[in-house]
């Protein structure tokens, strides 16, 4: 049942930093400066940082999952 609980609360992790902001500090220097200048390419910026950062933690959540059902499989024959 802890790992369970541990597995959701990693999920939930997860998922919750996705919403915060990506961006180093070089990275988010640049940004404002451009959007000071009145262009709009800081959105397109943050996103592909985020969309980048999200793919480990999806391949890790993937190979976990199938190890999981691997073993399910395992068991029950």
């Amino acid at each position: 049942m802890i790992k369970i609980k541990l597995f959701f609360l990693v999920i939930l992790m997860t998922c919750f930093t996705s919403i915060s902001i990506g961006q180093c500090a070089m990275c988010k220097a640049v940004v404002e400066a451009n959007v000071a200048s009145g262009d709009t390419k800081a959105a397109g910026l943050n996103d592909g940082i985020l969309f980048l950062m999200s793919m480990p933690y999806i391949a890790v959540f993937l190979f976990a999952l199938f190890f999981y059902l691997q073993k399910r499989k395992m068991q029950t024959t």
